[in-house]
């Protein structure tokens, strides 16, 4: 079982490629959050080419963010391919809860097993069936109304998931994690969650699931507190981020705010 430290090196070493299909808010903060972390990023989504590139992707990822029923035939197509391939993906159901094509969207989207779900509370508390109190794609839970949630959903789909807020939650059904770190403004912050979804691809591309999405989440944890002692706000935040996710490295992770839950 590699340390978060230890994954950092292996995903740097591999830098690997990873397809993001994400939201049009994030495309480009994703893409810069991944080149600054040490994976290389490609926005392909349309369905007449995103199974063909997902062929030669490292790790998939999917995030529902500005969905139609065009962009979700583009995912199926990506996963599909991907699940042939042994490949990793992630999924990001963004506001699940909020309309029906994005209900039936991410209840296609589970059916094919993703290798990890990350979301905020709210979206998590959707999926697993139980009332949730979000308001469009921001959390109106907190994380740990979302934990025995998230342990059913990753009991029933086989997936590692994450809940992600001001102290992260990571569940195969069996380990548990809580992560602690970050700075609080993270969440004002557009894209913020979504570029974690697609870091939490490049680390899965090179090691095991649940360590990935730990070692993800310790990163960004780490980054956010680095980034938060150089801005002045939110707009100063967002260059000062990306600078951190470059810097953070393994003798900068401090691997203490991880604890067993």
């Amino acid at each position: 079982m590699p340390t978060p430290s230890e994954s950092l090196v292996a995903m740097r070493d591999a830098a690997p490629l990873v397809q993001c299909i994400t939201n049009f808010v994030a495309m480009n903060f994703a893409a810069n959050a991944l080149l600054a972390a040490g994976a290389a990023p490609a926005m392909v989504h349309d369905p007449e080419e995103s199974g063909e590139f997902a062929a030669v992707a490292r790790a998939v990822t999917v995030n529902i963010g500005t969905l139609s029923p065009r962009w979700l035939a583009g995912m199926s197509e990506a996963v599909a391919v991907a699940q042939k391939a042994g490949t990793p993906w992630v999924l990001d159901p963004v506001a699940c809860f909020a309309t029906t094509l994005r209900r039936e969207g991410t209840g296609k989207l589970l059916q094919m097993q993703p290798t990890i779900v990350r979301g905020n509370a709210s979206e998590i508390m959707a999926i697993a069936g139980e009332d949730s109190s979000g308001q469009g794609v921001d959390a109106g839970d907190p994380v740990a109304a979302a934990e025995a949630g998230a342990r059913k959903v990753a009991e029933a789909s086989g997936s590692v998931v994450a809940v992600t807020g001001e102290v992260d939650y990571v569940t195969d059904g069996t380990r548990a994690v809580r992560i602690a770190g970050g700075s609080a403004l993270m969440p004002r912050v557009t894209a913020t969650g979504c570029s974690l979804t697609t870091v939490c691809g490049a680390y899965a591309a090179v090691v095991e699931p649940f360590d990935a999405t730990v070692a993800a989440l310790v990163h960004f944890a780490a980054a956010g507190e680095l980034a938060a002692d150089k801005a002045e706000g939110p707009g100063s935040f967002i260059p000062a981020f990306l600078d951190a996710l470059a810097a953070v490295g393994p003798d900068t992770l401090n691997e203490d705010r991880v604890s067993v839950a």
